[in-house]
């Protein structure tokens, strides 16, 4: 009995000192470096940075058959600000065929903004893991998080019908747009948001996806800004916006989810650009809902970083309309935690450019995060 304890001991020791080579050697292969890519990797319950080819050098979460604390369950956003990661846990619906392993009718919750450093150790939380609520540190399926210059994280809390600002220090809600529990499109209210972002003039974009619009809001909650008309029951030019960004020429790049579609509108409102992903005979249409893609954004290249959700790929576009460079595979569900340059993603909500805030509120004023002194390709 001794030797085998010994031997399990041996065992347990070997399996640690594996475990911490691997780590290093993510660490060596470039995490935070720039041009890599971070990715919510959502039926997956993990947040992944890849490098350019495609191999995973980082990733939190256990996989898609773990509902713990320890992964971030049906990650819809993630972002990288300095050394640390933050993401939305917005939990798993119950039934979702991506996700067999979420046996719960009522799905399998999360309810939480994590920021994680580099070891996976979560250093801040707003929100209770499983518990969906309103109140003092309470979310209720945070969809998405935006981390502002001084400190305080948006969170776009969709299930409660609102946009909250956080102060990280106090947990104190400092800011907010939309009733809180609350659905509709009258003055301060949403219906089923989907993100926010920060402005250069201090006003805040929202994705109001089950409004169909894209608007700005002040800090006093005045509309100064909207693309779409607002009624769910009108055909406006965009169905289900589920991201929108502001670039540095003014103009608005909107991720049209329904019509599978990413269109760039200028001041005025004209369409300068779209692109419309996978809507062929090999694109995953089997549900009836579409390819569905969730996160466009502007790269400092000129080309666009679409997460294509169900399609299982992240895709970069030049402005061609050409596709650059694809993670995952074309309709090919899977688990990788090697590399997902032919596959091995499970609905990818998000995706962005480590370094890269083109479009997006950069954390602390600049744009130089996570620069090892290389350019974009």
């Amino acid at each position: 009995m001794k030797i085998l304890v010994q031997i399990k001991a041996m065992a347990a020791v070997a399996f640690l000192v594996a475990a911490c080579s691997l780590f290093l050697s993510a660490q060596e292969k470039g995490f935070n470096k720039r041009g890599n890519t971070l990715i919510a990797d959502q039926f997956n319950n993990r947040v992944i940075e890849v490098d350019r080819q495609g191999n995973v050098v980082w990733q939190f979460g256990l996989g898609p058959a773990d509902f713990s604390p320890a992964s971030i369950i049906g990650t819809n956003d993630a972002q990288r600000v300095g050394d640390l990661t933050l993401m939305a846990g917005t939990g798993t619906p119950g039934g979702q065929p991506e996700a067999p392993n979420c046996t719960n009718p009522s799905g399998c919750p999360d309810n939480r903004v994590l920021l994680v450093d580099r070891d996976g150790n979560i250093v801040w939380q707003y929100g209770q893991f499983g518990v969906a609520g309103s109140g003092p540190d309470q979310l209720n399926v945070p969809v998405q998080n935006t981390w502002l210059p001084n400190s305080h994280v948006l969170i776009t809390d969709q299930a409660n019908e609102r946009v909250i600002e956080v102060d990280v220090a106090t947990k104190a809600i400092v800011w907010q747009y939309g009733t809180t529990g609350v659905s509709g499109n009258g003055p301060e209210q949403l219906n089923n948001p989907n993100s926010a972002e920060l402005l250069a003039n201090g006003h805040i974009l929202i994705s109001d996806e089950n409004n169909n619009r894209a608007l700005e809001v002040t800090r006093a909650g005045n509309i100064v800004w909207q693309y779409g008309s607002g009624d769910p029951n009108i055909n406006d030019p965009v169905s289900g916006v589920a991201f929108a960004s502001r670039l540095e020429n003014g103009h608005t790049l909107i991720t049209d989810s329904n019509h599978a579609r990413i269109v760039e509108i200028d001041r005025d409102k004209n369409v300068v650009w779209e692109y419309f992903t996978c809507t062929g005979s090999g694109c995953n249409l089997a549900r009836g809902t579409g390819p569905l893609p969730t996160r466009a954004l502007r790269l400092r290249n000129s080309h666009t970083l679409i997460s294509d959700q169900y399609n299982h790929r992240v895709i970069e576009v030049n402005h061609g309309k050409q596709i650059e460079r694809t993670f995952g595979k074309l309709g090919d569900l899977g688990y990788n935690t090697e590399s997902v340059a032919d596959g091995g993603l499970n609905s990818p909500y998000d995706a962005k450019r480590i370094g890269d805030y083109t479009g997006l509120t950069p954390p602390f004023g600049g744009d130089g995060e996570g620069d090892d002194g290389q350019g974009d390709d």
